[in-house]
């Protein structure tokens, strides 16, 4: 049943696949015989909207284990695709490229921290909690350790760090509906809303998994298309994974021109006399403050910040830990280990990403489906960083030194979305480099215009990005309600609630935490990367030293437990939320997407020093470590 079951979704995948390919060619004919470039966006945009409503109708279910595990019968290859769409959010598929081509090397910390996190998955987690084979961590977290506190706080944290993660998917969502449909920023987060919406809220778990492994064949398609002709137009190779270290040569010979030339040195010089400026204007508020200083002195700091990077000269693609100073240069270096150790330990505690290890037939495949998520992820991360060179490459060969005036068209296209904008600083009429600003989070979306690649690529890597948004929201929607449903209130409310009551509570519950992300993710609170990061320094804070020490240390107590829980956590919040919007010193230089680094020690240490002063856990507490920590692979 299971050889016969996996091979009947090899084959309609197959179909899948070959389908969707033919409808792309399709597009390509039609945009060639003069399809305008809107019609196209929105057949895109609308073919595969309906595609993954069509699948999660097909995949509606009222069965508890079908909704909250998928039955338990997912094949490891298909968990592993559905891990990589779950995984590869926006933040992977918009914003990772985008950061590596604003920060070059120290971008590299996200992809090191993110594939890096499935080694402690592997080894630590994924084949321990399938053993203990039940719905949520939040459930792990009260077997362990006991009574409804544990569980409390573990629902606490699965709710930050997962409404944290699902806003910045549903910003991405709005910056693709609003640029490839023609509409506002604040509606298109609601259309894309409703397409979140779909899978999840019809089927679960199961309608969430089928769709998500069609959602993945989408955007891996869609990513690599468009970096693999760039490599092949610039180097005749179409492979950039292997050739595009010639093409960082010769980026940094266009970062060494431009920064000798006359006209950018005028910009800089320009942007610093505007700092200079904006400084004794805060000087000027602060020694006199108004009845609206303290929102004056937000904006002329912002605007003195933004003045004062410009004025910088930039860095090299290729340098690591860049630096005026070797102070500031071991403070980048600390930071790049500060932020690759919380994606790491993050990448291990995310609720929504260790639950899928809950949906295979054993713990067999449970081992063999963290091997091909790897795989899968692998496929775009080992790309990312050529894209970041291929884009840099084409920005200062073909748009720096362009007249203003004869700009290309996508230059406004994303300057009505706040992503680009242009300032000629230096009345010259000619764009320098420090007179464009390009949000991290437009570099892969804007690509295939920046290049000069048919619209119908730009509209193919809308939609991949849509699918990589979508896939990993399903999934952090239907955690949160998940939590909420099953953990709080089955678990601890209502013990005798049908099945069909429980479902009916996930469900609009699931609706209420989409609206009100949707609705903090219209007001644009960060990049997509940034929220992303808070969201897994959260999760590491609350969640790792609990996970870990639950099974491996039998000694580990309930009240430990609970202290590490919310010393981590709140440590982290603190520290975060401190840094980020009320102007504390950084510690060490540590940046608030960093803030994990002093929550997940100060975890651990709490539950060690709680646990050895509290009474050792019971018989049955200890005999459920022992089976969780030597499962059998049939099990």
């Amino acid at each position: 049943m299971p050889r016969a079951f996996a091979f009947r979704l090899k084959k309609y995948y197959s179909f899948y696949t070959g389908g969707f390919v033919m409808f792309v060619l399709a597009l390509a004919v039609a945009e060639y015989m003069g399809m305008p470039d809107q019609w196209i966006g929105w057949t895109f945009m609308a073919a595969t909207v309906a595609l993954y409503a069509g699948i999660g109708i097909m995949s509606r279910t009222a069965d508890v284990a079908e909704f909250y595990v998928a039955g338990r019968r997912v094949p490891a290859i298909f968990n592993g695709m559905a891990t990589g769409a779950d995984w590869m959010s926006a933040a992977s598929f918009i914003g990772m490229a985008g950061t590596l081509y604003a920060k070059g090397y120290d971008g590299l910390a996200f992809v090191m921290g993110w594939t890096g996190g499935y080694v402690l998955v592997a080894l630590l987690l994924a084949p321990y909690l399938r053993k203990f084979g039940q719905f949520t961590i939040p459930d792990f977290m009260a077997a362990r350790y006991g009574g409804h506190s544990a569980r409390s706080i573990a629902v606490l944290g699965t709710i930050l760090a997962s409404f944290t993660y699902v806003t910045a998917q549903i910003y991405g969502v709005g910056i693709i509906t609003s640029r490839f449909l023609g509409i506002s920023f604040e509606v298109g987060v609601f259309v894309g809303l409703g397409g979140i919406l779909v899978c999840s809220f019809l089927g679960g778990m199961r309608a969430v998994t089928w769709t998500q492994v069609a959602q993945y064949i989408i955007l891996i398609i869609a990513y690599l298309i468009p970096v693999v002709y760039m490599s092949y137009q610039v180097t005749s190779v179409p492979v950039p994974q292997l050739v595009y270290g010639a093409v960082l040569e010769k980026v940094t010979e266009r970062e060494d021109a431009i920064m000798a030339d006359p006209a950018q040195v005028a910009a800089r010089e320009a942007y610093a006399a505007r700092a200079e400026s904006l400084s004794r204007r805060i000087a000027e508020v602060a020694a006199a403050p108004g009845p609206n200083a303290a929102a004056s002195l937000a904006q002329l700091t912002r605007e003195r910040d933004v003045a004062v990077a410009k004025a910088q000269p930039i860095s090299h693609h290729a340098e690591p830990f860049p630096g005026h100073t070797e102070a500031e240069r071991d403070t980048a270096r600390l930071n790049f280990i500060a932020l690759t150790f919380c994606l790491m330990v993050g990448t291990a505690s995310l609720p929504h990403v260790l639950i899928r290890f809950y949906t295979t037939p054993s713990v067999r495949e449970a081992r063999e489906s963290v091997f091909w998520s790897v795989f899968f992820i692998f496929l775009l991360y080992f790309t990312a960083p050529a894209y970041a060179v291929f884009a840099k490459y084409e920005v200062y060969t073909n748009l720096i030194g362009t007249s203003i005036v004869e700009l290309p068209g996508w230059v406004a296209s994303w300057s009505k979305l706040g992503l680009v904008a242009v300032e000629d600083i230096n009345h010259d009429g000619i764009l320098q480099l420090a007179e464009l600003t390009l949000n991290p989070d437009v570099i892969v979306l804007a690509t295939p215009e920046i290049a000069g690649l048919p619209y119908v690529v730009a509209g193919l890597v809308a939609a991949g990005g849509l699918a990589a948004a979508l896939s990993t929201a399903d999934g952090l929607l239907l955690t949160i309600a998940n939590a909420l449903s099953h953990d709080v209130y089955y678990q601890m409310i209502d013990r005798q609630a049908s099945t069909t009551r429980r479902l009916a509570v996930s469900k609009g519950l699931l609706l209420l935490v989409a609206l009100i992300a949707a609705y903090v993710a219209s007001l644009k609170p960060d990049t997509i990367l940034s929220m992303v990061a808070w969201a897994f320094s959260i999760a590491a804070a609350c969640f790792f030293p609990a996970l870990v020490l639950g099974i491996f240390w039998q000694r580990a107590t309930k009240q430990g437990a609970i202290a590490g829980m919310l010393v981590g956590l709140g440590l982290t919040l603190f520290y975060l939320v401190g840094v980020k919007y009320y102007g504390m010193t950084p510690w060490f230089g540590i940046t608030d997407v960093s803030a994990g680094i002093f929550g997940i020690p100060a975890g651990f240490l709490t539950i060690w020093l709680v646990s050895l002063v509290t009474p050792e856990p019971d018989r049955a507490t200890r005999e459920l470590v022992e089976s969780v920590r030597y499962p059998s692979l049939k099990a």
